[in-house]
C-alpha cells in the first residue's frame, strides 16, 4: 500500500536478513529493499551504471552488486564501491510500522552512513 509519501514492503517478520526487495511505486521508479543484520535500507532499484535491477543482483553484508557489470554500492549510503558505477544511487529512509517495513518516499537529500 502506498500514501503518496510512504510504501508498506511486508511485515518484518516475513523479510529476513540478507534478503532484498522490490518495490514498486506507483508513478515512480523502483526501489530496493534490503534487511542487513536486522535494520533496513532502501536505495533506487536501478543500477547507476547498466540499468539493470540490484535486486537481481548479490547482498552481502551491506553492499549490493548490479547482475550485470558487478558495479557495487553500499546500501546505507548509495555510494558506488567500484567501476564500472560512479553515480550514487538514491536512498531513503525506512522505518517498522506496526510490524510492516515502509519505505520513506521523499528522498533523503544526502547519501550519508
Amino acid at each position: 500500500m502506498s500514501d503518496g509519501a510512504r510504501t508498506e514492503v511486508c511485515p518484518a517478520a516475513e523479510f529476513p536478513p540478507g534478503e532484498m526487495r522490490r518495490v514498486e511505486v506507483p508513478g515512480g521508479a523502483p526501489i530496493a529493499v534490503y534487511n542487513v543484520d536486522g535494520r533496513y535500507h532502501a536505495t533506487a532499484d536501478t543500477c547507476t551504471h547498466a540499468l539493470a535491477s540490484l535486486v537481481e543482483g548479490d547482498l552481502e553484508g551491506d553492499e549490493v552488486s548490479c547482475p550485470v557489470h558487478w558495479a557495487r554500492f553500499n546500501v546505507r549510503t548509495g555510494q558506488p564501491l567500484c567501476f564500472p558505477a560512479t553515480v550514487a544511487l538514491a536512498v531513503y529512509g525506512v522505518e517498522v510500522v506496526d510490524g510492516v517495513v515502509t519505505v520513506l518516499l521523499n528522498e533523503k537529500e544526502e547519501n550519508v552512513a
